[in-house]
C-alpha cells in the first residue's frame, strides 16, 4: 500500500486562500549585505524546490504595510531581526516571475497548480537592502528547507529569476548612499581602525581612496569617537581605534552628512 502524501497546511492554505490573504501580484525581496575579511557579501538562501540561490523574499498580507512585510519575511526566513531596511527599487519585468518554482514545489505532493492560479501570475517585487554585522547572523536559524549562506558579491552564480539584477541594483543604491549618508556601524566591529573603515568604503566602491583625504573627510563628519586604544599586533605602527558616535550617527542617517563627499 502506498503511503498517503499529506500536503503541509501552510502550502495548502497558500494555494487555495492566497488571494484572500495576500496581495496578488506583489512581493518583497531583501538584499542583506555583510562585510567579512575585507569582502562584501550577500545573504542568500538555497531552496530545495528550485536548486538555485535566492534572496530572502515573500508575499505581502493584504492589510500589511510593505515595510512591515519586508521585516516579517526576513525574520521568518533567516531569523534576522531588528535591523534597518531601506527600500530602493521596484522590479516589474513582465517575464521576471518563474511559475516553475511553485509548480515543482507542489508537484512533490502530487498537486498540479491550475494555470489561472494566483501563484503562476506575474509578480512585481519591491527591493529592500540592509547592512548587518556578519558575525551576528546565525545561519542555522534559516528555514529548515533552505540553506542560508554568505556569498561574495563578486562570485554570484546560479541565482533565481532576476535576483542577481536586484542585488546589483542594491549595490548601486548603496554606493549612491555613500555620497550623503553614513555607513559602517552595522558592518564593522564596535571598535575599528581608520584603515579598516577605509577598506570597507573601498570594497563597496570598488576603487582605491587617498588615505589622508579619506581620514580628513571622515573626521569632519563628526560621527566618530577616537579612542586612546590602539590596534596591537600589526607589523606597522599601531593605529588608533575608533567607535561610531551613536547619537550623531543616527542624526546623520536622518539629516545627511554635513559637507558630503
Amino acid at each position: 500500500m502506498s503511503k498517503k502524501v499529506i500536503i503541509p497546511a501552510n502550502l495548502k492554505s497558500t494555494l487555495e486562500k492566497g488571494p484572500k490573504i495576500y496581495q496578488p501580484g506583489i512581493s518583497v525581496d531583501c538584499t542583506i549585505f555583510g562585510f567579512h575579511e575585507n569582502v562584501l557579501k550577500v545573504l542568500l538562501l538555497n531552496s530545495a524546490h528550485s536548486n538555485k540561490w535566492a534572496l530572502p523574499g515573500g508575499f505581502i498580507y493584504k492589510d500589511e504595510p510593505i515595510e512591515n512585510a519586508a521585516y516579517r519575511v526576513l525574520q521568518e526566513r533567516t531569523g534576522v531581526e531588528n535591523i534597518f531596511l531601506q527600500q530602493f527599487n521596484a522590479f516589474g519585468d513582465p517575464h521576471r516571475s518563474d511559475p516553475i518554482i511553485h509548480q515543482n514545489r507542489y508537484q512533490e505532493y502530487g498537486i498540479k497548480i491550475p494555470k489561472n492560479n494566483w501563484l503562476l501570475q506575474r509578480f512585481i517585487t519591491i527591493g529592500f537592502y540592509a547592512l548587518i554585522d556578519f558575525t551576528e547572523v546565525k545561519l542555522e536559524a534559516a528555514n529548515a528547507n533552505e540553506g542560508a549562506q554568505w556569498v561574495d558579491i563578486n562570485k554570484l552564480t546560479n541565482l533565481m529569476m532576476d535576483h542577481e539584477a536586484i542585488i546589483l541594483k542594491a549595490l548601486e543604491s548603496l554606493r549612491t548612499q555613500l555620497a550623503y549618508l553614513p555607513i559602517g556601524r552595522n558592518l564593522l566591529p564596535k571598535k575599528f581602525t581608520m584603515p579598516e573603515l577605509q577598506k570597507l568604503y573601498e570594497t563597496i566602491l570598488d576603487q582605491k581612496l587617498d588615505r589622508r583625504n579619506f581620514q580628513r573627510k571622515m573626521i569632519s563628519f563628526g560621527i566618530l569617537n577616537k579612542l586612546s586604544e590602539t590596534r596591537k599586533g600589526g607589523a606597522h605602527k599601531a593605529p588608533f581605534l575608533y567607535t561610531f558616535n551613536d547619537k550623531k550617527y543616527q542624526k546623520a542617517l536622518k539629516d545627511g552628512l554635513y559637507g558630503s563627499w
